[in-house]
């Protein structure tokens, strides 16, 4: 299985002519169709600005784009075509999806084309920040080109009504201890201080996740989960952070039956204002737009700091990838270089409201904070800190510590279980 690393910007910004040794082979000759199963559904703000830019380069190739609008589900259902003649050409996905599926068993093909086409004047390449390219883990280990070209990031914050409590955008809790302080206020004022829909499991994660973060920096979660004696779990910084959420659940600050509640409910219930707080992803405001209280303005802030601790940001790549076994690679990296196009980059951000992956693009008022956030930021990390085990989150990770938020085990009784759960997870996988 090969592993994910950073590709660093030196071989995105100057070795990517050079095909990838540790990559698939790219597809052979192209067609002037290409196959491509999106993530978007019709009739979704994103897949409508997709949409248009199929229809650009429609227009200026003479390239038909066969588009199948999947939804959240397509790359669980390209699964069974990867070893058949009926696999798509270009998938789109978050990178959390994408790289077990494609990245890590060898199915993703180069995309050196993608990234060295011009757009706006700029390579593609160009037009990634660095500091986007220096966290992502672009490429699989000794290759020298990419798999994955991200369109969009996502990000996540603390989320509030700026109409309710003016007080948080003026001066938002910077440190843990600010962050308790206001929760306590908040109590005092009759307020629930967090929403949370406990049966997320990804949502449950967040918060001992973005601790880890705070305490040890991005990587040490990744580097706990690799260690296949499980011991690695004994630090006392992975106690710490499970020590941390239990307070959250101890001190009642989550939402009254967020443990036996099914999603929406919860996030309904915060963005009706019957709940100050939602540590939550950059589509919130889109996903609760709908049913929001009247005048709701969405504001947010980052993760408080814990301690001297480092101050990172989470930022998660969305974008393409092309198969290996593509018919029609070429092409297909030609659309996914094109989507960079500045018309479309400022579309999903104020027509989307998402946060596009050009530095130079326009957002939405709602992503105003979280760019900043993001700009401001000393390094960065990616959901779980970017373990892509297959299986690990899912199966480990996820359900031990929806039991750690949810009360029913311990700070050291979690510990005990992810040690010994990892162990196993490691003896059936290695």
């Amino acid at each position: 299985m090969a592993k994910i690393r950073v590709l660093s910007a030196l071989a995105l910004g100057g070795v990517l002519a050079v095909a990838a040794s540790g990559c698939a082979p790219q597809g052979g000759g192209d067609s002037d169709v290409l196959t491509y199963w999106s993530m978007w559904k019709e009739g979704e703000a994103q897949q409508k600005v997709m949409a248009q830019a199929i229809a650009d380069f429609e227009d200026e190739t003479g390239i038909t784009v066969d588009v199948q609008w999947q939804g959240r589900d397509n790359v669980k259902k390209v699964v069974p075509t990867l070893n058949t003649n009926k696999v798509p050409d270009l998938l789109d996905g978050s990178f959390a999806k994408l790289a077990p599926i494609l990245a890590e068993t060898g199915q993703a093909a180069p995309l050196t084309g993608a990234y060295d086409t011009k757009v706006d004047g700029e390579t593609a390449s160009q037009l990634i920040p660095r500091k986007y390219r220096d966290v992502g883990s672009l490429t699989t280990e000794g290759a020298d080109a990419p798999w994955m070209l991200p369109y969009s990031l996502t990000s996540d914050a603390m989320w509030f009504n700026a109409a309710e409590h003016p007080e948080l955008a003026e001066n938002p809790p910077a440190t843990w201890e600010d962050f308790t302080d206001t929760l306590d206020d908040l109590k005092a004022d009759g307020e629930t201080p967090i929403g949370i829909d406990g049966d997320v499991s990804g949502y449950n994660a967040y918060w001992y996740t973005t601790l880890m973060m705070r305490l040890e920096g991005p990587g040490s979660l990744k580097k706990m989960a690799a260690d296949e004696s499980g011991e690695a779990w004994d630090s006392p910084e992975a106690l710490k952070a499970a020590q941390m959420v239990s307070e959250l659940v101890e001190g009642g600050y989550f939402i009254d039956g967020y443990n036996a509640s099914k999603w929406p409910a919860q996030q309904q219930n915060w963005a009706a204002n019957k709940a100050a707080l939602m540590f939550n992803g950059t589509w919130i405001p889109t996903e609760t737009g709908p049913y929001a209280a009247d005048g709701f303005e969405y504001s947010s802030f980052p993760f408080p700091a814990v301690g001297d601790g480092p101050v990172s940001q989470r930022a998660d790549f969305v974008g393409f990838a092309v198969t290996a076994k593509a018919h029609n690679s070429k092409n297909a990296q030609k659309f996914a270089s094109f989507f960079l196009g500045k018309e479309y980059q400022d579309a999903l951000g104020t027509e989307a409201g998402i946060l596009p992956i050009r530095a130079d693009a326009a957002v939405g008022d709602d992503m105003v904070s979280v760019k900043e956030a993001l700009d401001n930021a000393d390094s960065f990390y990616q959901q779980n800190d970017g373990i892509t085990f297959p299986g690990y989150s899912e199966k480990l990770l996820w359900p031990t510590l929806d039991k750690l938020v949810l009360g029913t085990v311990t700070p050291e009784q979690f510990i005990d279980q992810m040690k010994s759960g990892q162990a196993d997870y490691w003896k059936q996988n290695s």
